[in-house]
């Protein structure tokens, strides 16, 4: 069996007034994988947009590690700053697999894209807390397959979280994420929307 290739696309509101989005996308290749993911920085603005930044490039630094290490990394590495929550996921092109975690409150879904596959939409499980603050909760990431035409969208809480309800999962994945955000934008935060298809 070949190798699973991914394409991604993003669509993004920053929270009027300001110039800096604290919701940042994670689109970070690695030998035979790649790590994708949201990262939203507490609040809005320059300081959680440096936030943000803080925690990707943290994961840059490293990304063929598991998730659990990114995040107690990006923990360490954001001590002085106002802190971040995220969703991310290391995903293995070659045995088609996808590790997930997610900390404090960015949505994150797979929706399936063969019909026949049940159940046909994987939820990541959040918890609480948030990077580079207090303590981390006990983490786990989830192992789920990854198949050819499963979709995974992630969206920060600038996003209503209706947004996977019925969605369709087919056509362009810029109009999907731009359809996302147009529907389902708060529009009283910086709010990010990062689809991914694998093929």
């Amino acid at each position: 069996m070949a190798d699973l290739s991914l394409q991604w696309a993003v669509a993004r509101f920053v929270t009027p007034g300001n110039t800096d989005s604290g919701d940042l996308e994670i689109v970070q290749p690695y030998d035979g994988g790649i790590v994708i993911g949201v990262v939203d920085g507490i609040g809005h603005g320059s300081d959680a947009a440096a936030a943000a930044a803080a925690a990707r490039d943290a994961i840059a630094q490293h990304p063929q590690d598991s998730p659990i290490a990114l995040a107690v990394r990006c923990h360490e590495a954001l001590r002085l700053t106002r802190g971040v929550v995220l969703s991310i996921a290391s995903i293995d092109l070659r045995h088609a697999s996808l590790r997930w975690l997610g900390i404090g409150n960015v949505s994150a879904v797979v929706q399936r894209g063969d019909s026949a596959v049940l159940p046909s939409r994987e939820q990541l499980l959040l918890r609480a807390g948030v990077i580079g603050a207090g303590e981390l909760p006990t983490l786990q990431t989830s192992v789920i397959p990854l198949r050819a035409l499963d979709t995974l969208i992630f969206a920060s809480d600038g996003i209503r979280p209706q947004f996977a309800d019925g969605m369709a999962v087919t056509g362009p994945l810029q109009s999907m994420a731009d359809g996302i955000l147009a529907k389902y934008c708060q529009g009283n935060d910086d709010a990010l929307v990062l689809v991914a298809r694998a093929s």
